[in-house]
C-alpha cells in the first residue's frame, strides 16, 4: 500500500497518533506513509452516546483502535465477530460485499478503511431500524 491520502477541507481537524492537527485556510492533501499510524478525521468521530445501533457500535469499537484507546490485537477477533453478526442481518449482496471488504480491512489492520466501509451501511441500518421500530 502506498499510504493513506487524506484530503482536508479548510480548518478541518484530524487526529494522528493522539495529536490533533488542524488544516490551514486552504484545502490540502496529506499522504500518511506510516502503515500503522492511528488516524481519525474528527468529523468522522462517533460520540459514545451515538453508538446505539449495531453498525455504529462496531464503528465506535474501530474508532477506539484509531484513537489508540484499544490495542488492535486485543480487539481483532471481537471486531471480526461483530462484523459476522452484522452479516446475519444485512443479507443483500451489496451489504455482504461491504461487510466482506470491512472484514478484510480488519484482517489487514486497515482500520480507517474498515470504518469508512461500514459507515456506508448507516442508511440501510437506519431504514431497518425504522421498520423495526415503526
Amino acid at each position: 500500500m502506498s499510504g493513506l491520502v487524506l484530503k482536508l477541507s479548510p480548518k478541518e481537524r484530524v487526529l494522528i497518533n493522539g495529536a490533533v492537527i488542524e488544516n490551514g485556510d486552504r484545502r490540502s492533501r496529506l499522504a500518511i506513509m506510516t502503515p500503522d499510524a492511528n488516524i481519525l478525521r474528527l468529523r468522522d468521530a462517533i460520540h459514545p452516546e451515538d453508538a446505539k445501533t449495531p453498525v455504529r457500535r462496531v464503528c465506535y469499537a474501530i474508532q477506539l483502535v484509531l484513537t489508540g484507546d484499544s490495542e488492535p490485537d486485543a480487539v481483532h477477533l471481537s471486531l471480526l465477530r461483530q462484523i459476522e453478526e452484522l452479516s446475519q442481518v444485512f443479507t443483500d449482496n451489496d451489504s455482504r460485499t461491504v461487510l466482506g471488504d470491512a472484514s478484510q480491512a480488519i484482517i489487514e489492520m486497515q482500520h480507517y478503511r474498515a470504518m469508512k466501509l461500514l459507515k456506508g451501511l448507516y442508511p440501510r441500518e437506519d431504514r431497518l431500524m425504522a421498520v423495526r421500530l415503526g
